[in-house]
This record gives C-alpha cells, structure tokens and sequence, in this order.
C-alpha cells in the first residue's frame, strides 16, 4: 500500500483540503444532473453516491485524525448513509495508507525523545495496521513481540478545528437545531480528545482487561507503560484474524454462537456492571485467535454511562415500560427526548416514533435467548432507518433530540448488533452476564 510522507497539521492546509473535496463534491453533482436525463434516476443517484463517497474518503484518510474518525463512525451507520458510503468507510476501520517508516522514525524520536531501537530489541518501521488516529508497528524485547501504537503528527491539536468543519455537514445530515445543540458536538469532541491521550487509553485498557478477564473465551493484550506515552502505547503483539476477515469464511455454527455469547457478555457485564463501556465496535477492534477465542483491542473509546442516564434508558427496553403510556411518556422526558417546550405535534409525533424505535431495537431484551443471525430483526432496523431519514415530517422538526449519552451508547449498540449480525450468532443468552 502505498505510504504517506507528510500529514497536513495547519488549520489553514486542512481547511485547503476539505474546501478542494467540497469543489469535487460540486462537479459529481453536475455530472449527476446530465446523467438523470440520460439514465434513470436510481442509477445515476447510484453513480453520484459512488463518486461523492470515493472522493470525500479519499481526503479524509489523508486527512487523517478525527476527520476520519467521523467517517469511521458514518460506517457503521448502516441504515442512514447510502451503502457506497458504508463500503468506502468502513475501510477507515483497517485500511488506511500509513506514515512512510522516515516519518514514522521522525514521529517517535518527537514522542518519546528516543530513537525506537533505544527501546526495543528490533522495531519494524513499515506499519502493519493503520487507522484513523494511529498505527501500528511491531518490535521485539527479550524474545517477547511487541505491538506499538503512535499516533499521527497532529492529529491531538486538529480535533476542535475538524469538528468546526464537519460540523454543518452533521447539522445538516441529523436535521440539528437549537440553542443547545453544542452539546452533541462538545461530547464527540471531548470523546476525540481522550482517544488521542495514551496515556488514559493504557489506564482503561488495564482497568477492563483486569475486570473482564474471567469472561469465557476472552483475551486481551497486556500493556508496558515503561515503553509508553502520551502519543505511544505498547502492548503484546496478538495473532488473530480480524472479525470481519474470519466470517467471510467460518461455517461453524458452534464457534459463531461461542464468540458471539463472549462478545455479548463482554458488554453486558461492562453496562451494567461497571457502568463504563468500550463505546467502539467496529470490526478492526477485535481479532480471532486460532483457539476460537475473541480477542478485545483498542480501549481509547471508552463512555462512563452516568446512573440518571442509566436507569431510563434501560427502563425503556422492558415490554412493560413500552405497554405502559404514562410510564413511557415520563421517560421520555427524562432522557430529553420530550421537551416541554414541545407542540402536541411534536410529542405526538417524537412519541409515536421512539416507541416505533424501542420496540423493535429492545427485542434481544425481550427473551432469555435471541438469534442474531435473524436477517428479519436487521432488516426491520435498516427499513425503519430510512424510512425515517427520508421523512419529510421529521426533516421539518428539529432533530435535536434526546441525551448527550445518546451518541456513543447508541453507536456501541448499533455496532454491537452489526458484529453479532456478522458472527450469525443464535440461541446468545441475553442475561448470562449475570452470573459471571
């Protein structure tokens, strides 16, 4: 692949690079225009979609930083983008041109002040993994291999300004008004700022590794803060296959449902247990072993769930809460999905909505056991999502909607229910956790 000699740092070169996207966005859509009067217009939408998704990712993954950390999280966004943007994405889960080994040698000497060969036995300059914030190299000390994460030049000082150009895209595309809806931003933002802190990301990934190790057919790395920093992180180097690489392929039942029962106790046990949750579910964060086992990466995104947001929101998954009116519509308030300032309108018709929404969304909370691999429940949530994106009704209501919680418990959710979907994972006992 090829490789990256220099990252644009300035606010000035990155704001140039998103202004010159938004100049090829434009053209696509004029090109559009006279292709909808040849063509049909779903092939032609089809082509305009295709086009915008390859060239906006094209800028991002040079970008880096959050500017792809924001289309890492579009990704899995299944039933609101448009599948081109799905597929072009998702690739910023894992496959991401990486820093070229002299500015990845420059890069480290900054971080650390030493040369990597101070540190470690061996230390292999060409990355073996990049993403979005950092990438991975591989090193040896005392016969033990190492993985070593750096994370890219500037990427901790662009977070706010990437955010402020983003930020009308996502006003636009989640229909945000409102005085107060900074709030969703400054929670994304501060979220960012703590995936970019090593340091913090070595304290979590210690801290859950230690309290989820007795979870059946789970395995996590142990971390060196010794060969460690604020912008490095170091920890055993894990064979496996990434998840989304072993079920293209695997056709065992029996695995499917063990890595999927593992996968759902490790969350669960994290929600309700230690009210904190490793809030990034995409494929890229787990691996395979050869033992059939789920091995847990990357600790950086991890959501403190306060008790206030807790309690209605997992009131709500029961089949009682949304049979009882009175009860529901409380909840609502509570988890400021209702306003008071609301018409009738508009409660009537965020009401009818969420309750849509929550019953379908809660069903796994339904039954002892539930089968993931149902492609009705997926398809359902797809439908539901764009039926809802394309509503004309809710595009004139303002979208500012609900908790600032909301943002990253949703998307471990959304994302959780996607890996399970891709394990085809049947008969997962939802409260197994319980008794672990």
């Amino acid at each position: 692949m090829k490789t990256i000699d220099s990252i644009p740092i300035s606010k000035i070169s990155r704001a140039t690079k998103l202004v010159t996207t938004g100049a090829k966005v434009g053209v696509n859509y004029l090109k559009y225009y006279g292709d909808k009067m040849v063509n049909s217009k779903e092939d032609a939408k089809e082509r305009l979609n295709e086009n915008n998704a390859e060239d906006i990712y094209d800028s991002l993954k040079q970008l880096k930083g959050s500017a792809l950390k924001v289309a890492q999280m579009l990704s899995m966004e299944k039933s609101i983008l448009p599948q081109a943007y799905v597929e072009k994405f998702s690739l910023s889960q894992f496959s991401v041109p990486p820093l070229s080994p002299p500015l990845v040698i420059k890069t480290f000497k900054k971080y650390f002040g030493k040369h990597p060969e101070e540190l470690y036995d061996t230390f292999n300059a060409t990355s073996v993994n990049a993403a979005s914030i950092g990438q991975v190299h591989t090193a040896q000390k005392d016969g033990r291999k190492f993985a070593v994460k750096i994370q890219y030049p500037g990427v901790a000082e662009s977070i706010a300004s990437d955010l402020a150009l983003v930020k009308p895209i996502a006003i636009k595309m989640f229909n945000i008004k409102g005085k107060d809806s900074d709030k969703y931003f400054k929670e994304v933002e501060n979220k960012l700022t703590e995936e970019t802190n090593y340091v913090l990301e070595l304290q979590q990934s210690q801290e859950i590794a230690d309290a989820c190790k007795h979870i059946p057919n789970l395995r996590f790395p142990d971390y060196y803060p010794e060969y460690s920093s604020e912008r490095i992180l170091t920890m055993d180097y894990m064979e496996g296959e990434h998840l989304s690489e072993f079920v293209a392929h695997n056709t065992n039942q029996e695995v499917s449902n063990r890595l999927g029962q593992a996968l759902w106790d490790f969350y669960m046990f994290q929600i309700h247990n230690l009210r904190k949750v490793h809030a990034d579910p995409h494929p890229g964060n787990f691996l395979i072993s050869k033992e059939g086992e789920l091995i847990v990466l990357d600790f950086g995104c991890m959501k403190t769930i306060p008790e206030d947001f807790y309690i209605p929101y997992f009131e709500l998954a029961t089949k009682e809460s949304l049979e009882n009116p009175a009860f529901f519509t409380k909840k609502l308030f509570q988890l400021e999905i209702l306003k008071p300032e609301d018409s009738k309108e508009e409660a009537d018709f965020f009401s009818a909505m969420f309750h849509e929404l929550l019953s379908l969304f809660t069903q796994p909370f339904h039954s002892e056991t539930f089968d993931f691999s149902d492609p009705n429940f997926f398809n359902q949530i797809s439908e539901m999502g764009q039926r809802y994106s394309k509503s004309t009704e809710l595009r004139n209501m303002n979208g500012n909607r609900g908790s600032k919680h909301f943002i990253y418990i949703n998307r471990t959710f959304f994302g959780l229910y996607n890996l399970m979907f891709d394990l085809k994972a049947k008969d997962v006992q939802i409260n197994n956790f319980i008794n672990l």
